[in-house]
């Protein structure tokens, strides 16, 4: 089976990165690691794809247009497939995207449309809402836009502040990304409109509620629940 051939646009740590790589290590998942470029030559993450063996290039030019033109050059020499952001804090040019539609994906740690942009778990903790997370989607020109493909779930806590916040939902991205790479790769996504149709998926049967509604136990030490990212897809 031909595994489809991605590249990984990365600025910084890199953990989605690493999880993505872990993901192609195994010999049956559907898709490999063929190229990793950094906006940054100090990102951390490019030592995750050098150690993997993967290559990698650094592509400085602060011009949008410039960048573009270098990136999609590397790309297709590569015979690269699918894109995946990774932490890529840089916003793309227009005609890059477009070149590339329906072919770039990028997570993001909010359950968008919901708290679009930067500090998005900031956001969310300001707006007080009970349920943050993360979502994988297609990218389109607009920031933070573009079909779902899938999320996952995380309870906001009474006592959460930004960086413990941050920290439950990255542990769920590096399940979901990789989650959302395989059902691309094995031919399992569709997009039809503005929405993304996936075969075989079903919604999970389960409700959550915060503040939680348990028989005998104070509200205030409720912590609601954990929606595993896997059964959003049936996984």
């Amino acid at each position: 089976m031909a595994r489809l051939r991605v590249g990984v646009l990365i600025s910084g740590r890199g953990s989605n990165l690493e999880a993505l790589i872990a993901a192609c290590a195994d010999p049956g998942y559907p898709a490999e690691i063929v190229l990793v470029i950094s906006n940054r030559p100090e990102a951390p993450g490019l030592g995750f794809a050098g150690a993997a063996g993967i290559p990698s290039a650094v592509v400085l030019h602060r011009d949008r247009r410039v960048f573009a033109a270098e990136a999609d050059a590397l790309l297709r020499e590569q015979r690269v497939e699918l894109i995946c952001l990774a932490g890529f804090m840089r916003v793309l040019e227009t005609s890059f995207v477009e070149a590339w539609r329906d072919r770039i994906i990028n997570i993001h740690p909010s359950l968008l449309p919901s708290f679009r942009g930067l500090n998005a778990q900031r956001q969310a903790l300001a707006a007080g809402v009970r349920f943050a997370g993360c979502t994988v989607h297609f990218v389109r020109p607009e920031l933070d836009c573009g079909p779902i493909i899938g999320q996952a779930v995380v309870p906001i806590r009474p006592d959460d502040d930004e960086a413990r916040l941050s920290a439950r939902i990255l542990a769920v991205e590096h399940r979901l990304y990789p989650l959302a790479l395989r059902l691309i790769a094995e031919g399992r996504v569709r997009i039809v409109g503005d929405r993304v149709e996936v075969e075989g998926w079903r919604a999970p049967d389960l409700a959550a509620l915060s503040p939680q509604e348990t028989a005998g136990e104070p509200l205030a030490s409720s912590r609601g629940y954990a929606i595993p990212a896997a059964r959003f897809f049936g996984g």
